[in-house]
């Protein structure tokens, strides 16, 4: 028996959360991140925790982490430098899309930057039916001309992706193996390999963006793996999909784009367990950490999960839990546009220089900054007293922005905060509103080191009554790596009318995909009976032009079990659309497998209720601006450690502890649940 550690490198800080298999003791730790090489700053915050509880690096039993650096590279459009070869003809489909308009009747909407310019995407004579047979054969020669072109044109990774290789691969296969006979150097993203599915389109995008990420996670990876080793880990490291479980480093640095929301789905997988525990329903997540913030929605505590996604405007396909980013977090630098209106983000100050305040050379206001001129957040120290903060640095980044805008000092602060709440709150509608649910009957659950702070004014923007805060809120997404199993997803796309004559190439496929699955088992080292295989697939009627997911029965593949797929499938349909088309055929476009390795958890423990009194002793008091009484008010600040299960604390009040601090508005009170989450609500 020994330690579980889960660590989760951000933008800004790195969190670790340490489980103690044998004694269940739950230990967590916070650094600063290190842009230049995250690698130290993850060692360094293990070596931190392990020092906090008396343990040595030998001791490690399981090493999962989460991280941002995929998230915000893409983000902040910081990727490598990617070229793209494709079908002839086909080299403007990564601009021209579906031609679909997201904004309508915006005149001035902006389409995301374009990740590969037109000069690097070639074109190579070859083509394929959509059956797979080949219609034109690849020329070589034009191949070996396209890749010299790019290497020429100094690109770090060249993405690959032909009309229907997701059925007939030998096309791209001869081109990835000709790449690194011209430069071995160069990262290989082959579209049969990143995305295996039809609508090439979006495949297209997948393969450009896993490209674009490639280099950067690789080198990541590799100095995070040769770091580890030097500090005496002796087990294998793992990394966190965006699917919300856990792979090797090997599969996370060839699949990178899988990996793109690695750091939120850990908070997610958190946020279901202590909704679980706790009795909650219904809850959206808000994860608000130094460079972005994450939502999602978890309807009867269940995370829905998808296979294609926008993220930051980038469709991807891969399987991912149903995540929403956008560039608000607390290091988003705010900023006056060209026509005089204040804007936050995307852009991030990171951890190096990091916010003003943090006087590490940074001299443009965020909002971490203006949290700091409102003293919402501590003026003089934050991480418990491991970091100074530098109040009057953050003053004069602020006042540069309000004497642009002619506002006073604490009005600019208040406009960044509240900027900052508008886009939080336009990410939180579109996975709940723009899709039939209504965020009035949800809980908020706030976590990342920014959340909690912001989470009562986000709230209010949306008529939400109920804010959970859970105890370590700043740390939730390391915590969810000790609450995560190991997972692997693999898909096959197949155009199939769903009868009794598609059995035989249904068993095939799901054959080859559990092969895929048994050797992932293999190279993960999981023993035979922590293994689980579960099967769905995607499903839609004929002529739809989008697909369902449903379950695929387990056991021999007979008609029975077309049967029940098929009805599985119209009852998702039915509660999606509300009807079914009963006389209409269905198609079968895509076959799933995903590969679970079981792995031992975390235990979340109840407290007993305090005795005596149920109102705690303020820690301080300071004067915090608030509009909402406007002006200054004498807050109460409370530390969350003095918190116990019972307690009770009726707003205005401030709520510190070392990963977050917490904010309670007028009108609003605050008491402790057994499990020592803060529930914030409206008071009587």
């Amino acid at each position: 028996m020994g330690w579980r550690v889960g660590v989760d490198s951000g933008g800004t800080f790195t969190d670790v959360c340490l489980f103690h298999e044998e004694t269940g003791r739950t230990e967590i730790g916070k650094t600063a991140s290190t842009p230049g090489d995250p690698s130290q700053g993850i060692v360094a915050v293990v070596l931190q925790g392990l020092q906090q509880v008396g343990a040595e690096m030998s001791e490690v039993t399981f090493f999962g982490h989460g991280t941002t650096v995929a998230t915000n590279a893409l983000i902040e459009r910081r990727g490598a430098k990617t070229g793209l070869i494709t079908t002839d003809g086909f080299r403007d489909l990564l601009e021209i899309g579906r031609q679909q308009r997201p904004d309508l009747y915006d005149m001035m909407a902006e389409k995301p930057e374009v990740l590969v310019p037109r000069h690097v995407r070639l074109e190579v004579a070859e083509r394929l039916r959509a059956d797979g047979s080949v219609e034109r054969t690849l020329d070589p020669a034009t191949v070996r001309d396209a890749i010299a072109r790019l290497a020429q044109e100094g690109v770090e990774a060249i993405a690959v992706c032909f009309l229907y290789s997701f059925i007939n691969a030998r096309h791209e296969e001869m081109v990835g193996a000709e790449i690194p006979r011209e430069s071995s150097t160069i990262f290989v993203s082959l579209s049969h390999q990143v995305a295996p599915e039809f609508r090439e389109y979006e495949r297209l995008s997948t393969t450009v963006v896993n490209a674009f990420l490639g280099p950067i996670m690789q080198r990541y990876i590799r100095r995070l793996d040769r770091s580890l080793q030097e500090a005496g880990l002796g087990v294998a490291p793992h990394l966190t999909q965006s699917n919300g479980g856990v792979t090797g480093l090997k599969a996370a640095a060839d699949h990178p784009v899988r990996a793109l929301l690695s750091g939120p789905s850990t908070g997610v997988v958190a946020a279901q367990a202590i909704a679980e525990t706790a009795g909650f329903d219904d809850v959206i997540t808000f994860d608000m950490g130094g460079t972005s913030s994450d939502v999602a929605l978890l309807d009867n505590r269940i995370c829905k999960k998808t296979g294609e996604a926008s993220v930051e405007g980038y469709p991807i396909k891969a399987p991912m839990l149903d995540i929403h980013t956008v560039g608000a977090g607390g290091g988003s630098i705010a900023f006056v546009d060209s026509g005089e209106h204040l804007k936050v983000g995307p852009e991030s100050a990171g951890a190096d220089p990091g916010p003003a305040c943090y006087g590490l050379g940074g001299t443009e206001a965020t909002v971490t900054d203006a949290n700091v001129v409102l003293q919402t957040l501590n003026p003089a120290e934050i991480l418990g007293g491991g970091m100074r903060v530098h109040r009057d640095r953050a003053v004069a980044a602020v006042q540069r922005l309000a004497d642009r805008l002619g506002m006073s000092l604490h009005e600019a602060a208040q406009g960044i905060v509240s900027v900052a709440t508008a886009n939080m709150a336009k990410a939180i509608r579109v996975i709940s509103v723009q899709r039939g649910y209504d965020p009035r009957d949800y809980a908020l659950m706030a976590f990342g080191g920014g959340g909690p702070l912001h989470a009562a004014r986000l709230a209010r923007e949306l008529d939400m009554s109920r804010i959970i805060v859970p105890p370590t809120p700043g740390a939730l997404c390391a915590l969810g790596l000790l609450l995560t199993d190991l997972k692997a997803h693999f898909a096959q796309g197949r155009l199939l009318n769903l009868s009794s004559a598609a059995l035989e190439a249904i068993a095939d496929g799901y054959r080859i995909l559990e092969e895929r699955a048994e050797a992932w088992f293999t190279r993960e080292a999981i023993a035979s009976e922590e293994r689980l295989i579960i099967r769905s697939a995607d499903l839609r009627y004929y002529g739809q032009n989008y697909e369902l997911e449903a379950a695929f029965p387990a056991g021999p593949i007979t008609q029975e079990s077309l049967n029940r797929l098929q009805r599985g499938f119209e009852a998702v349909h039915r509660q999606r659309f509300g009807f079914i088309v009963e006389d209409d055929p269905v198609e079968l476009v895509t076959l799933r497998v995903e590969a679970v390795g079981i792995v031992k958890k975390a235990v979340l423990e109840a407290e007993v209720e305090v005795s005596g009194s149920v109102t705690p002793a303020a820690a301080s008091k300071r004067e915090v601006w608030m509009p909402e009484v406007g002006g200054a008010v004498d807050c109460p600040v409370f530390a969350r450690s003095d918190l116990r299960n019972g307690h009770a604390i009726v707003g205005p009040a401030i709520i510190e502890q070392m990963d977050t601090t917490t904010l309670v508005l007028p009108g609003m009170a605050a008491h402790v649940d057994p499990w020592l989450n803060l529930i914030l609500e409206a008071s009587q």
